[in-house]
């Protein structure tokens, strides 16, 4: 493999309405991939940090994450409906994911929505993604870490397996492959 191979990014082709779901544990990368992307035009990205950012900016500056936590997915996945329900042709959502159901969820909206929806998953262990969140400042508490880690590690084997169903496509990476960025294609 050539130097710059290592380095090319990730190549999802995307074409028509789509929906991609970039999910993974907390600590995966999935912000990492997302911050270094490039798209053609058209392209809407929902980043549940983004919305954590808005409502931080409006809150007095004490306030504990913890307490607006919800309102933050509450947000961001009021962001996802109106994006998808809109114009833009392509509709890329950051999630953990790591739940078939809210997985099943990001489906049946695509479908609602007239998108095809894919699948990019972050395959990271455990130890990764807490580095993940360590480096970032943010680390998810041990009792919900816990139950992502078991979900994440039932969806990666059902991927493997060629059991996770009604994805237009399925994509994974590890941690290098998020650090490497992420290009969308038509």
């Amino acid at each position: 493999m050539s130097l710059a191979r290592a380095v090319d990014p990730l190549v999802v082709p995307l074409p028509g309405r789509t929906l991609l779901l970039v999910a993974g544990l907390p600590g995966a990368g999935k912000s990492t991939l997302l911050a270094a992307m490039t798209a053609p035009a058209g392209v809407r990205v929902l980043d549940s940090g983004a919305a954590r950012s808005v409502l931080a900016r409006r809150l007095p500056a004490a306030t504990p994450y913890r307490s607006y936590r919800w309102l933050t997915h509450l947000a961001h996945r009021t962001g996802v409906v109106l994006a998808c329900a809109g114009r833009d042709e392509t509709v890329v959502v950051h999630l953990p994911a790591t739940s078939a159901a809210v997985r099943a969820a990001v489906r049946v909206l695509a479908r609602a929505s007239r998108r095809a929806p894919h699948l990019l998953w972050l395959d990271v262990r455990p130890d990764q993604a807490l580095a993940g969140q360590r480096a970032r400042g943010r680390v998810v508490r041990p009792r919900p870490f816990a139950v992502h880690v078991e979900r994440a590690r039932s969806t990666s084997e059902r991927l493997r397996a060629g059991r996770e169903r009604g994805w237009t496509s399925v994509r994974t990476a590890d941690r290098s492959g998020a650090r490497r960025g992420l290009a969308l294609a038509k």
